[in-house]
């Protein structure tokens, strides 16, 4: 540095008796107390009550390196001194400290470094945030003078005036196959100077850059620029850093988790402005560095406003500590989805559909675990079929999950399986669903018989549409027959009479033939729906009665065979009679 010019030699060092010596990074530097006093007030006044007593202890009380030292040392000796934008600030630290102001000698060093800030750092975006990085070990003496608030402000200033000095908004690039977030730096600062990277807020130490941000979010500067810097921040110091596990080292573990912490206080809660995916990310770290439960809350409290922006895959959140017994945490996903609840509303829609896939897509992903718990999943997709309630989507979804995880957890008793299905409203199901569950061997012969019957009042209310439609299509033929007639009346000879009789007579064939065939659709749907109830409720009749025992008789197991026949439920294998009053075993696979 140009500071560091001419000091090679040491000759410029006085000798005399009115010396302390003061040992500093490994260095000895001995210093003339009487030049020293003549620059600094603090101390004349201690030499003037006791010439003879040690200074040292001034140097100990405020952060002094090497080169600051030999700086301060210099100038008291009368030699010119080189001040840059790495050095101002601690110069000017110790000036003060050691009252080296103009009242005790005229030109002092204080005022001199307080000049260079003004002219050389203030005006400069680059110099300004190189000089806050300099001050990393006098911050406090920093924050005293009123140096940082001054930086502080000359960069708001400058952000205000061009925010994009902060880097773009994020933004989800759509192109990218992991939907990474995507960090956009103003392209004029890159263009056009060279170190702008070297420069970036950044690159600054938590602790300056954690004021910096507060003071900025004081201030009307956007947002949106704010959280796209904070964004960089994290990525710079957490996303880049290696996994994080039970090999980092602890002061590396507490750094990382100070950040997390001190980030998210930073964070706006406004809905929207923070990319979904970025606080997820936060979270993970939050949970794997065991923030503090406030840092934690708020940041699921974030989620929670805007989970309709999220992906199944933001959702899986590895379990860590006491719930590492399933291989989610699901419990977090369940605190989400109460923030979500607890903030819509319904005057500003936030996609009750889009939460309520999201958690389908959820269950459908953690219902494979074998270690998660009946109670855990039913809630889970409690939750789901609630959100999905005051919508026209369908429960396929859940059905789905539960039908994986009646595959996973075969272990599970009739009773069990039951409750479990007790979640889904055979109503809400597709006619697809249903027909998959009509035939599905997992599910409970309870529910089976509810899909049964579902199916049942469905084709009973299509009957009714159907013959309203064959109606409507009749009375739409003799309406467009009654227009063609009064039209070709108007302009028909009477040499045509006879032709005309014929059309109407082939037009009132056809009509009488639809009315025929009408009549025969009719009746036979109703046949077959008078058929389907007459077989439902025998089955029903033999169900109160114990109907799965191995006591039912030979011709009631083949009506119900007739019956499965008729939804197209027959398998190729045969059906295996089932013992329902008998309790199943419970065994937990191995």
């Amino acid at each position: 540095m140009a500071s560091r010019k001419g000091l090679e030699s040491r000759a410029w060092r006085p000798r005399c008796k009115l010396t302390s010596e003061i040992h500093l990074s490994g260095s000895l530097f001995t210093l003339d107390k009487e030049l020293m006093a003549t620059k600094s007030s603090k101390i004349a006044n201690i030499l003037k009550k006791n010439p003879q007593e040690d200074i040292s202890h001034l140097f100990r009380e405020v952060p002094c390196d090497q080169e600051t030292l030999e700086l301060v040392s210099r100038f008291c000796n009368g030699f010119e001194i080189n001040l840059s934008i790495e050095n101002v600030v601690r110069v000017a630290c110790v000036a003060h400290h050691l009252g080296m102001t103009d009242g005790h000698s005229s030109n002092n060093l204080l005022s001199k470094a307080l000049l260079f800030f003004e002219q050389q750092v203030m005006p400069s975006w680059n110099a300004t945030i190189k000089a806050l990085k300099s001050a990393g070990n006098v911050l406090q003496q920093a924050l005293k003078l009123g140096l940082v608030d001054y930086c502080v402000e000359s960069i708001i200033t400058k952000v205000l005036d061009d925010p994009r000095l902060l880097g773009e908004p994020m933004k989800s690039d759509d192109d990218s196959d992991e939907n990474e977030i995507v960090f956009r730096p103003n392209a004029r600062r890159k263009l056009f100077e060279v170190d702008w990277k070297s420069d970036d807020l950044t690159t600054l130490s938590l602790r300056i850059y954690e004021y910096i941000i507060h003071a900025m979010n004081q201030r009307d500067v956007p947002k949106e620029y704010v959280v796209a810097n904070i964004c960089q921040y994290a990525k710079t110091w957490l996303f880049s850093n290696e996994k994080v596990g039970d090999g980092t080292p602890i002061y590396k573990w507490n750094s990382m988790r100070e950040i997390v912490e001190a980030l998210e206080r930073l964070l706006p809660h406004q809905r929207g402005i923070v990319p979904c995916k970025f606080l997820f990310e936060m979270l993970q770290f939050a949970v794997v560095l065991d923030a503090n439960a406030e840092c934690k809350k708020g940041l699921e409290l974030r989620i929670g406003k805007q989970l309709d922006q999220a992906t199944v895959k933001d959702l899986l959140i590895p379990s860590q500590g006491h719930a590492k017994d399933e291989k989610y945490d699901t419990e977090c996903v369940r605190r989400i989805l109460k923030h979500f609840y607890s903030n819509y509303n319904a005057s500003e829609p936030c996609g009750l559909d889009a939460v309520s896939a999201l958690i389908d897509g959820f269950l459908e992903e953690v219902s494979a675990d074998i270690d998660l718990k009946t109670s855990t999943f039913k809630t889970l997709a409690e939750m789901s079929v609630a959100a999905s309630s005051g919508t026209q989507r369908m429960s396929d979804g859940v059905y789905r999950a539960i039908d994986i995880y009646l595959d996973k957890h075969k272990y599970l008793t009739e009773p069990e399986r039951h409750e479990l299905c007790k979640v889904l409203d055979c109503d809400k199901l597709s006619v697809e669903a249903l027909q998959h569950a009509s035939r599905n061997e997992r599910l409970p012969m309870r529910f089976v018989l509810q899909v049964l019957f579902a199916t049942q009042l469905r084709l009973s209310d299509a009957v009714p549409k159907e013959v309203q439609n064959c109606v409507g299509t009749l009375l739409k033929l003799k309406d467009e027959k009654e227009d063609k007639d009064e039209d070709e009346n108007e302009d028909i000879d009477e040499n045509d009479d006879e032709d005309e009789d014929e059309e109407e007579d082939k037009e009132a064939e056809k009509i009488s033939s639809s009315k025929d065939e009408l009549r025969a659709v009719i009746e036979k749907i109703g046949n077959k729906v008078l058929e389907i109830e007459r077989e439902c409720q025998e089955i029903k009749r033999e169900f109160g009665k114990g109907g799965c025992s191995t006591k039912v008789k030979k011709e009631k197991s083949s009506m119900w065979k007739d019956m499965k026949r008729k939804f197209g439920c027959v398998t190729t294998t045969n059906m295996i009679e089932c013992d329902c009053h008998l309790k199943k075993k419970k065994v937990h696979p191995s």
